[in-house]
């Protein structure tokens, strides 16, 4: 792997540096198992003792570390040490290992534009009158549908599959397996069923005898924005009529489900599991704790904060952070939880009254 300078290393992270700037680090490393080209990474100082078990010469502390009492030549000196994690990754990360070119066994429609320095793995397909930015990297077994715009520098990992139409700005990046475009879950009764009966009355009234489903096709696409990550084996659903928008910006997490006509916002971080019925639509900065679900047709305000497990059932104003199943207020559900860890004691002592 080429190397680093420190002096470089410490440019792009933004942080000052002291002693040999021209010391050179090929990766980086917990401090305990770094080689001497390592660049180990002990922005705690929990974490100094691992030192003298490596063999770095080079590493990233904590502001105001004595470095040179911890046998190094060098080290970077970082105020926010999981922000400095950012550009030390970016740096070390030697990408998806692509050929330049588009590989002999790729199948790409005549009508397909590949912009400038795009490379192409083995086994992909790209269909009619798709577009695909300058410098994306596009890895093996990807299939891109007709009509698919993907903006500059996009990334995307081997498996996954984009349906037609979706647009996508620049930047994206996607991990394996993921499946953009898929129909939605959309389907009708000829008359009135018992699920509609059910939500109308709250179950008091369910007459509905069974009915076969129509399906409702998926026409709408899908939008997502510049900047936007998505992991491993999300999926996301194609619009009814309009299209299901992801937001620049935002981050999904593995397994991460988006139904049909759902709009997620700007820079909104969904964990692993998260699961959004359709056509909610989820403001700017949002947060979902991994297995968190929401609704179908509901709102969830800006900043809004969905703590792990949670079910949304009913809009959320902005800036609320929500808790349980159903979902409330966070100090309200640790309050009903250490109310519910003390009910055994309560009845037990209630019942101890009793029998005296």
């Amino acid at each position: 792997m080429t190397g680093i300078t420190l002096f470089d290393l410490a440019q792009r992270i933004g942080a000052p540096f002291e002693g040999n700037g021209d010391l050179i680090v090929t990766s980086a490393s917990e401090p305990a198992t770094a080689g001497e080209t390592d660049l180990a990474l002990a922005m705690d100082p929990k974490f100094a003792p691992d030192l003298a078990k490596g063999k770095a010469r080079a590493a990233v502390l904590w502001d105001g570390a004595d470095w040179q009492s911890l046998g190094l030549e060098a080290a970077i000196m970082v105020r926010r040490g999981r922000l400095a994690m950012a550009a030390i990754t970016a740096s070390f990360d030697a990408g998806l290992g692509l050929a330049p070119g588009i590989h002999p066994s790729a199948v790409i429609d005549p009508s397909a534009q590949i912009g400038a320095d795009v490379r192409i793995g083995p086994l992909v397909v790209v269909g009619a009158n798709a577009i695909i930015g300058a410098r994306s990297q596009i890895a093996p077994q990807v299939s891109i549908g007709a009509f698919v715009q993907i903006g500059a520098d996009a990334v995307i990992h081997s498996g996954v599959r984009i349906g037609a139409r979706a647009q996508i700005g620049d930047r994206i990046y996607i991990q394996p397996g993921a499946v953009i475009g898929a129909d939605g879950f959309s389907f009708v009764t000829q008359e009135k069923s018992a699920v509609e009966q059910a939500r109308e009355s709250l179950g008091a009234a369910v007459e509905a005898q069974g009915q076969s489903w129509l399906r409702i096709a998926s026409i709408g696409g899908v939008s997502i924005g510049d900047d936007v990550e998505i992991g491993a084996n999300v999926t996301i659903d194609q619009g009814t009529i309009r299209a299901t928008q992801i937001g620049s910006g935002s981050k999904l997490d593995n397994q991460v489900h988006i139904g049909h006509n759902v709009i997620v916002g700007a820079h909104c971080l969904l964990c692993g599991q998260v699961g959004i019925a359709g056509s909610t639509v989820l403001g700017d900065f949002c947060v979902m704790g991994g297995q968190a679900g929401a609704a179908d047709n509901i709102t969830i305000g800006s900043n809004a904060i969905i703590g792990a497990g949670s079910g949304v059932l009913s809009n959320v104003p902005k800036g609320k952070a929500m808790m349980g199943y159903p979902a409330v207020a966070m100090q309200t559900h640790i309050d009903m939880y250490k109310s519910l860890r003390r009910l055994p004691r309560v009845l037990k002592g209630l019942s101890g009254k009793k029998n005296t």
